[in-house]
């Protein structure tokens, strides 16, 4: 099952008419995005790989702001010491965060991740769900996500909203997550705000697949369910 987790989507596009719907014909630099599978250019160094992007988007930036912007990503995401490194010398949580730098760093109105740390072992993926949400305090950027984890849907987000089983997937109900930040995964599970949001997404993918005349047991991860 997958989530579409999204921050401050409706106060971004809203305007005192109501929702502003704005068609998309294509790529744009307004628009970052995150892929599950790092997408670097092996070639290009760490510092080179977010480089490309801000002179891609800042064409006309002297060089040395176009510089000065690809060092305060990279040191955002804790690679600094690492600009003059490749891929191949980087670990899996590295290069992701390589790929969220480089997202972020062309300024983008809204970061589209799609799973970007369901690659990653337990640790490196809780340390870069950490990450994210510091630099989202900080910089306070739209983020929509797409995550099959139902504990990090919670964690990230301040609304989830499940997708329905299938080829013609559509959006469920809108499940506001309203967990005071920064938020502490130690104690998350006791926050009411969390009880209330899992069980709600529970109880929709439930429905939604008995609908289908589908059996939903638990994954082995114990953080989605799987469909038999």
């Amino acid at each position: 099952m997958a989530f579409l987790t999204l921050r401050d989507v409706r106060k971004s596009y809203e305007t005192p008419r109501g929702p502003h719907l704005v068609p998309i014909a294509g790529p744009g630099p307004d628009r970052g995005m995150v892929f599950q599978n790092y997408s670097l250019l092996p070639w290009l160094s760490v510092f080179e790989n977010i480089y490309l992007a801000v002179d891609a988007v800042f064409p006309d930036l002297p060089v040395g702001a176009k510089r000065q912007r690809t060092e305060h990503w990279a040191r955002l995401v804790h690679l600094g010491d690492a600009m003059a490194k490749r891929p191949h010398e980087l670990s899996g949580g590295m290069r992701q965060r390589v790929a969220v730098a480089r997202g972020l760093a062309i300024d983008p109105k809204v970061l589209l991740l799609d799973e970007p740390f369901s690659a990653l072992d337990a640790l490196t993926r809780a340390t870069l769900q950490d990450e994210l949400a510091r630099i989202w305090l900080e910089r306070r950027k739209t983020v929509v996500m797409i995550t099959n984890d139902v504990e990090e849907a919670i964690l990230l987000a301040d609304r989830v909203y499940p997708l329905t089983p299938g080829p013609g997937a559509t959006l469920g109900p809108e499940i506001p997550v309203t967990i005071p930040r920064p938020r502490s995964r130690r104690h998350l599970s006791l926050e009411p705000s969390y009880q209330e949001a899992r069980r709600g997404i529970t109880e929709f993918l439930l429905k939604a697949r008995h609908s289908r005349g589908t059996v939903l047991a638990p994954s082995p991860s114990g953080r989605g369910f799987n469909g038999g």
